[in-house]
């Protein structure tokens, strides 16, 4: 299956009335796919506010019909400047299965940082109890922290930026006002607890195809009180290269795990 996709960066500020509204039905009716009941929840919302600080991706099928989007939140962070929540991506079943949040993701990322900064990089954040979404933010981007790749304590700027998160930016991330930020594992305990983000740990649905990615996330998590892993790291160019570079270690990682007589 081949897609079109199309960028649209804070499309609330820009679009006319006619296209909001025709987004908006398009992120809906994908998100109906992939949720029993649609939450009150970012680019779901439809309004012009609500799609007013996203940078958006929407993926179509050759016959026109959505069946993918990614819908990312800028937020603005004192001492670090503006970052990106890559918030919320829903696939169609149909859809699932061909990359097609890799490249909504990619899609968004790249253009960005084309037009802002080619030669710098962008700090990101990730907030999520799927294990698949988790593996992918620490396979894609750099300095991603928690992750198996850096091993490091959180730095300066992963701490200022899960500290703004966790006390400014809890709404955008559909993190419970009662949640409890580990500061040390960046574990929101309780974040989605009797939410439609609470998984189970054995839906093997939500899982990553490595399987140490996923042994090492979910081993943080309490997945019965709702928690989350909040992942912070950047992004920039040379991160595609590293990226193929972490495809390496991660086949060592797995045969370590699988045969630790081996040593390795």
């Amino acid at each position: 299956m081949n897609f079109i996709i199309k960028v649209y960066q804070k499309p609330g500020r820009i679009l006319p009335d006619e296209s909001i509204d025709a987004l908006a039905r398009d992120i809906r009716e994908i998100a109906g796919d992939c949720f029993h009941a649609l939450p009150h929840y970012q680019a779901i919302v439809g309004t012009r506010s609500a799609l007013s600080d996203k940078l958006i991706t929407l993926a179509r099928d050759k016959n026109g019909t959505p069946q993918g989007f990614c819908s990312m939140v800028f937020l603005d962070i004192e001492d670090v400047g503006r970052i990106l929540h890559l918030g919320l991506t829903c696939v169609r079943p149909e859809a699932r299965g061909k990359r097609l949040t890799h490249l909504l993701v990619k899609k968004a990322l790249t253009e960005y940082l084309l037009k802002q900064n080619p030669f710098g990089k962008i700090w990101i954040s990730n907030c999520a109890g799927v294990l698949s979404s988790l593996g992918n933010v620490a396979m894609h981007f750099e300095q991603v922290f928690p992750s198996p790749f850096y091993t490091n304590c959180p730095g300066a700027t992963h701490l200022k930026i899960a500290r703004a998160i966790n006390d400014r930016f809890r709404q955008e991330m559909y993190v419970r006002p009662d949640a409890v930020l580990d500061e040390e594992t960046f574990v929101f305990q309780g974040s989605v607890k009797d939410t439609v983000f609470h998984k189970e740990k054995n839906d093997l649905a939500y899982h990553h195809r490595k399987n140490g990615l996923n042994r090492f996330y979910a081993n943080m998590m309490n997945f019965e009180q709702g928690d989350e892993v909040l992942q912070v790291g950047y992004f920039r160019m040379v991160s595609v290269v590293k990226y193929i570079l972490r495809q390496h270690r991660m086949k060592q990682l797995n045969r370590q795990q699988e045969h630790p007589a081996l040593g390795l």
